[in-house]
């Protein structure tokens, strides 16, 4: 990437630390929020934090009692770290399912997160598997492991969503068909 800049000019846009990308991703909950009204809480998946920033910023605006909460992997940690600490812990050796999960919060998104997320919840890798099965088989609609964790987030912690009308965001499709985890 850094060639590139250099050798054509090109401007490098971070694919999630970045305040237009961040703005960007924050329509999907505009879209959501348009459409279903009356939810309790949204959930997204965390991994840079663009996309749980702009969920937050967004929902926040329209509906300022709204909860926010972020999900990611068990073993994949760093923003449940990083928000518990109150302050970033990268990534370290993560492995999971989830691959688009991977990265570490960026410091545009940690500080969004901080201020207008109410928590950040971690699952496990069968429920995501679990949750990915489960929108094939009800909606036969493939997700991406990535895009599973806010299901699998009310799967594994069902007791916290009992008797709330919770949006989740559904981020993706990128999978390979003849890896399917089930």
């Amino acid at each position: 990437m850094k060639a590139i800049v250099e050798k054509t000019g090109a401007r490098f846009i971070h694919p999630y630390n970045n305040p237009d990308i961040i703005a960007g991703q924050g329509t999907a909950a505009l879209e959501l929020m348009a459409e279903i009204k009356g939810m309790d809480a949204i959930l997204a998946p965390v991994g840079g934090g663009g996309l749980l920033s702009g969920t937050a910023i967004s929902a926040r605006t329209l509906k300022p009692c709204i909860q926010i909460i972020g999900v990611e992997p068990e073993m994949a940690d760093d923003a449940y770290r990083s928000f518990e600490a109150r302050q970033i812990m990268p990534s370290v050796n993560p492995k999971t399912i989830a691959d688009g999960l991977l990265t570490s919060l960026g410091n545009y998104t940690f500080e969004v997160i901080i201020a207008l997320v109410d928590k950040i919840l971690t699952v496990s890798e069968q429920n995501i598997i679990q949750a990915m099965r489960m929108v094939w088989e009800r909606m036969k609609i493939i997700i991406e492991p990535s895009s599973a964790v806010p299901l699998a987030a009310i799967l594994q912690h069902n007791e916290l969503f009992a008797k709330k009308k919770i949006g989740i965001i559904l981020s993706g499709g990128n999978v390979d068909l003849s890896k399917l985890p089930f």
